[in-house]
């Protein structure tokens, strides 16, 4: 199911494989154009400085580090987010929280309601 306008961008920062490769196969399913996956903070940061995003789906721990300083980069060029972490939003440090978060283990479902939310897109 396509999110209202095929052909977004979706940055993905996700370190394991696995994941990565599951949320592009969703994504591309929803019509979307997955870019990434981005596996360490650096990598993420110097996708957020030289591309451009609809949105982005941040592991909250890669690589043993915190996602947010892609989180504030992301937030300063008006990208929505959408967190994904096992802890669901209970995780999340309380400066971050009402973003839209998923919990995994995630399904195609969620992830596109996600996107939706944090893209403004309503669902008809």
């Amino acid at each position: 199911m396509n999110i209202e306008k095929s052909g977004r961008r979706v940055l993905v920062v996700e370190d394991e494989s696995l994941v990565a490769m599951l949320l592009e196969t969703m994504l591309e399913d929803m019509g979307c154009v997955p870019v990434g996956p981005a596996a360490t903070i650096d990598e993420a940061l110097k996708l957020v400085d030289s591309e451009m995003f609809d949105a982005a789906l941040l592991d909250v721990n890669v690589a043993g580090q915190p996602v947010f300083p892609v989180a504030r980069a992301l937030e300063a060029r008006g990208i929505p987010l959408v967190f994904s972490t096992g802890y669901g939003e209970g995780g999340l440090p309380e400066t971050w929280r009402g973003r839209p978060t998923v919990q995994k283990p995630f399904t195609e479902a969620v992830i596109r309601d996600a996107l939706m939310s944090a893209l403004g897109v309503k669902r008809v």
